[in-house]
């Protein structure tokens, strides 16, 4: 691990609505991207995708409902989920079992 400071902005708000999640940055930024890049999301209730919790002091955002997991620096990279679409049918399939 290095010693220098991290210049690399973090998470400081999340905000999850039917269409979009905005995320507030360390730096003054805000990302904001559809919520469809995350099927997990996109598929979950309101409340679901309000339980959310900050990791890595910041780094990243997890929704432990939905086992979502989201990096603040692939949201800067523009990269949506890599969940495949196999695993995301296993998913809806286990999901609705239990509903």
């Amino acid at each position: 691990m290095s010693s220098f400071p991290s210049s690399r902005p973090v998470a400081q708000a999340v905000t999850v609505d039917e269409d979009t999640l905005t995320v507030d940055l360390s730096d003054g930024r805000t990302v904001s991207v559809p919520v469809a890049w995350f099927p997990r999301l996109f598929n979950g209730s309101a409340s679901e995708r309000a339980n959310w919790r900050f990791v890595g002091g910041g780094e990243g955002i997890h929704w432990p409902d939905l086992d979502e997991d989201i990096s603040i620096d692939g949201l800067l990279a523009g990269r949506r989920s890599g969940e495949s679409q196999a695993s995301l049918r296993q998913w809806l399939k286990n999901r609705d079992q239990v509903s």
